[in-house]
């Protein structure tokens, strides 16, 4: 949450540049990029944080052949990816951008208010946590805010959307503007024992005696919700037998023909089922609804303005790396970078 936290607030505020910002060397250098360098310790960092995500990769030991495995399926895209935030960090601070000491304080401000750490304490230790000092700290939300402002700048605010793409994107993603029928039931449910041998007859047969005794008592007024904390083997009883709200589309197709034909208040006959013999009433329905395209026009706008951006970005990213000088310091990282530039191009050429 931590992270996430930072991610959206850096995007939030921007302030002009005040003072140059010079690349710190730490070590040993991978790949200069223009005037600046990306570092071994810095992409080992991106790497950490990737392969943190990974819940199967919690408890491998560092010469696991799994580790290696992971490194080597998400290098190349890790790779791309600094090599992109370089150029568009780059691109930001020609603008004139930068991460003043005001706004600064007031995202770290923020942060700590909204992650409950306003004790410095337990703040350094969240930092702590993260591998982060303060300093790398500002560094990330500067380069994530930076990021941002050149996308909005130079990609998202130059993206025309015309009525003629908003009804053909509305047309092809009806679903998108559609809130499904959903129904509301009650169950008793009635369980047969089962053994290695099978069902019992004698048992089979009791059991649908006392769910057609249970139906009788049903229509003859009896509350159902008493009934179902009383009799239903089902975990429901605790909620006296309620079940849902639930998607109609998401009920097999013998259940969905079974509840279209009920009414609100309905009762079911008995129905044989996996565990025993089941009893539903119908408590509530809802009607499909789909939004018409007027009511959905600014999010239509909003979609497909995303989808056009992902393209453009592609393009813009294209035309920074051509003008870059991008000067390689390590081999094997080269050929991983060909190789995420690769996959990129395949995915976006799939997708057009």
């Amino acid at each position: 949450m931590f992270k996430r936290f930072l991610a959206v607030t850096a995007v939030m505020l921007v302030v002009p540049i005040l003072a140059p910002v010079r690349a710190e060397i730490l070590e040993q250098v991978l790949v200069k990029v223009n005037g600046d360098f990306l570092t071994k310790t810095e992409f080992e960092q991106r790497q950490v944080a990737e392969l943190r995500n990974r819940p199967e990769l919690a408890n491998v030991t560092p010469n696991s052949p799994a580790l290696r495995q992971a490194i080597a399926e998400t290098t190349p895209e890790l790779i791309v990816s600094a090599v992109d935030e370089m150029l568009l960090v780059q691109r930001g601070r020609e603008l004139g951008y930068a991460l003043g000491d005001d706004q600064f304080k007031q995202i770290v401000d923020n942060i700590r208010k909204q992650n409950n750490l306003e004790d410095e304490q337990k703040f350094q230790a969240a930092l702590k946590q993260e591998g982060l000092s303060m300093a790398d700290l500002r560094r990330n939300l500067e380069r994530q805010m930076l990021v941002s402002r050149v996308q909005q700048l130079d990609i998202m605010d130059k993206i025309g959307v015309t009525e003629d793409e908003e009804k053909a994107y509305y047309a092809a993603h009806r679903q998108e503007f559609t809130t499904p029928s959903e129904i509301t039931l009650r169950e008793i449910l009635i369980e047969v024992p089962t053994t290695n041998q099978g069902v019992n007859v004698a048992q089979d047969d009791a059991a649908k005696e006392k769910a057609e005794d249970i139906r009788k008592r049903l229509l003859a007024g009896e509350p159902f919700p008493r009934l179902a904390g009383e009799l239903s083997a089902a975990s429901s009883k605790a909620n006296g037998g309620l079940i849902g709200p639930i998607n109609h589309e998401e009920l097999a197709p013998t259940l969905q023909a079974l509840i279209d034909k009920m009414k609100i208040g309905d009762i079911s006959d008995v129905l044989r089922v996996q565990r025993g013999y089941q009893i539903l009433k119908l408590e509530s329905r809802t009607d499909t609804k789909v939004r018409s395209f007027d009511d959905a026009r600014e999010d239509i706008a909003r979609k497909v303005a995303e989808e056009k951006s992902r393209g453009e970005m592609v393009k813009y990213i294209d035309r920074l790396r051509e003008q870059a000088t991008i000067t390689w310091h390590n081999d094997e990282l080269k050929k991983a970078y060909e190789q995420g530039l690769a996959a990129r191009r395949r995915a976006t050429t799939a997708g057009a």
